[in-house]
């Protein structure tokens, strides 16, 4: 039973989601980089591309600054190499002024015949530093914005950061109908929680215990309740499987067999999100786990001592990686966006051994914004390998 109502309430899937690494060097060994494997155009677009191929329904294509590659430009550049995954564009809210920001969205949207969603960010812009208060209300007026550009015929808008005065909204109508793309959402300040249960569809989470994952979401879904919403759920987490669970944790292990800790820590700290509560809790992860790194049965946190952001992952072999995966869908969790080091291998290993035996769908054809394109289980639920 779901730990809290959800939005997608008898939903029997699941959107299966992988990541491309646009703001961050992928590696074979953390904190060891590889030109090969440096963020780059052509290495990220072959990800995506073959994520596209083994049927994940959603990428998350992450912002920042350092290393990164500009966000949108390469959901742009997806649309025509891409097929049917829908694409999970971070928007760093004020990056952008808010009816450019409708317009350039509506212009993608079309671009993908509405395949993109959108992960909205608060955190600093590159040499800011902003009040946890300044950057949540920024948030809140852009998205409040690009609802009106959405969704009404001219924006009157009157706020403390921005004012518009009667601007058309004739050129920045989305492909996507009743609301536009999909608004996922991570953040654990209460301002945070206050923004995602007024105006987003999706909260995102980054691993934890699960009973903890569960607090997570009855504080959010208490927040929406407020605003007379109710949210679905998401997890965003690594992901190391194999077929038995010596080989999954003999990896691990192998992944960070040659980081250096003050690489480690470089590597953390120059991340726009470095300083928030969300990574904090991340560290505390670290420092709770046991000798070889985990907090509960199958969630090591080993990658998060070179990584900002998510810092765990599932290790384990297939049955339980889906044992895992299925209780996440029995607390409500409905989104999952997975990820792994080197991408294009993990997301091969992850889409043929895993993936198959999962029954998928896409929540903006779930919430009505798109038509139906496939049928929610276009894998089918295939026996266990």
């Amino acid at each position: 039973m779901s730990v809290v109502p959800i939005k997608s309430e008898g939903l029997n899937a699941a959107e299966v989601a992988w990541f491309a690494p646009l703001c961050s060097d992928d590696f074979r060994h953390l904190g060891v980089p590889e030109g090969d494997l440096r963020s780059s155009f052509e290495n990220t677009s072959r990800i995506t591309q073959r994520a596209d191929q083994l049927g994940f329904r959603n990428i998350l294509c992450p912002s920042s600054y350092q290393v990164g590659q500009d966000t949108l430009s390469f959901v742009a550049a997806m649309a025509p190499l891409t097929r049917n995954i829908n694409l999970l564009g971070a928007i760093r809210c004020g990056e952008m002024q808010p009816a450019m920001l409708a317009r350039t969205v509506a212009t993608l949207d079309h671009m993908l015949k509405g395949r993109l969603t959108l992960n909205v960010i608060s955190s600093d812009f590159p040499g800011e530093v902003a009040s946890n208060e300044y950057r949540y209300r920024r948030s809140w007026e852009v998205i409040e914005i690009l609802r009106q550009a959405w969704e009404r015929d001219e924006i009157k808008y009157e706020g403390q950061i921005y004012k518009l005065n009667a601007l058309s909204t004739d050129p920045v109508r989305p492909y996507q109908q009743n609301g536009g793309p999909l608004l996922y959402f991570g953040g654990y300040s209460p301002p945070a929680l206050d923004l995602c249960g007024a105006h987003c569809d999706v909260y995102l989470m980054w691993p934890e215990t699960e009973a903890e994952l569960g607090q997570r979401m009855k504080a959010a879904h208490e927040r929406a309740a407020h605003h007379g919403r109710v949210l679905d759920y998401g997890l965003r987490v690594h992901m190391i499987v194999r077929d038995t669970e010596a080989e999954a944790r003999e990896y691990a292990q192998e992944l960070v067999s040659q980081l250096d800790d003050e690489e480690g820590r470089r590597i953390r700290e120059r991340a726009l999100d470095a300083k928030t509560f969300g990574v904090s809790l991340q560290a505390k992860n670290r420092d709770m786990a046991d000798n070889e790194g985990f907090i509960e049965p199958g969630m090591w946190t080993g990658i998060g001592r070179a990584r900002s952001g998510c810092g765990a992952a599932l290790v384990g072999s297939v049955d339980q990686v889906m044992g895992k995966i299925e209780r996440y869908q029995k607390m409500g969790i409905r989104a999952f966006i997975f990820s792994g080091y080197p991408h294009l291998d993990e997301c091969e290993i992850f889409g043929n051994k895993v993936l198959p035996n999962l029954k998928t769908c896409s929540l903006p054809e779930v919430y009505g914004r798109v038509p139906a394109q496939t049928p929610p289980t276009p894998l089918g639920n295939g026996p266990r390998r």
